[in-house]
């Protein structure tokens, strides 16, 4: 199941700082994480560019591998807080500094850089290895070993070849209109006022083997005040309330984030 998220970029409009909107983020990138989210989805919601941008910032800053972090991202004031922020901790960051423990198979995240003239990844191991992809010098590529220590050989690859979970991808978009109606697939909307999720309807929607797009508001609006008039003119959509008994008035984003991709994640599990 590729599960995706649309969330607005009007999500940090309760925080006041931008401390508290750094942390919000990153509770954000760690639920998105612990459930394998392909794509985030980040749609406009208003005048949020400042927000917006941070969010962009920081999502990609946490999905990127610790080793890398320092050449892809200069100190910026959106990343002052970066010492708040909870790591990941996904299969594409944990991977071993030590060469001799390289195998056959083996996939990493690098950087592609140049020495003497020639093309080369560095993919923290303390050693270049040759690079015969087309990434340009000084951006990521995902690589999979054809030969471990000590002759290492690579071959480019894309996330979609990688058999574990390799991260999220960051996308934006300028309404939540236009998105659900060009998602070609199965869209969940989240919100108070959808019938009652159960394990049927999530189990359904799992097993058609099509993308899934959930669908979140922002803290002032919900998803049908988002998009207005528009709600009855979508199609292969699915308005479910995850959280059909709250005794609380609102729910929180990182609480309906990290809440509904577990009763997804639960209904779907096997």
């Amino acid at each position: 199941m590729k599960l995706s998220i649309a969330i607005p970029d009007s999500s940090l409009s309760d925080e006041s700082t931008k401390l508290d909107k750094s942390r919000k983020i990153s509770e954000f990138a760690r639920a998105c994480a612990i459930f394998k989210i392909n794509t985030i989805y980040i749609y406009q919601d208003g005048n949020n560019k400042e927000d917006r941008n941070l969010m962009i910032t920081i999502f990609k800053y946490l999905e990127t591998p610790q080793f890398l972090r320092k050449r892809l991202f200069p100190k910026m004031n959106d990343l002052k807080f970066a010492g708040v922020l909870h790591p990941l901790k996904i299969p594409s960051h944990i991977t071993p500094a030590d060469a001799k423990k390289i195998k056959k198979g083996d996939v990493r995240e690098g950087i592609t850089v140049s020495f003497k003239g020639r093309k080369f990844v560095d993919v923290g191991i303390n050693q270049l290895v040759p690079y015969f992809g087309h990434e340009k010098l000084g951006k990521r590529a995902t690589i999979q070993f054809k030969s471990g220590f000590p002759h290492f050989e690579i071959k480019p690859i894309t996330k979609d070849e990688v058999p574990e979970y390799w991260g999220y991808s960051i996308k934006e978009r300028s309404n939540l209109f236009s998105l659900v109606k060009e998602w070609e697939g199965l869209t969940i909307i989240t919100s108070r006022k959808g019938k009652t999720a159960t394990k049927e309807q999530i189990s359904k929607y799992a097993n058609s083997n099509k993308p899934i797009l959930v669908v979140f508001g922002s803290p002032a609006k919900g998803v049908h005040q988002i998009l207005g008039g528009k709600m009855s003119s979508l199609q292969n959509s699915k308005t479910l309330n995850f959280f059909p008994n709250q005794a609380t008035e609102t729910v929180r984003l990182e609480e309906a984030l990290l809440g509904t991709l577990s009763i997804i994640n639960a209904y779907t599990a096997g």
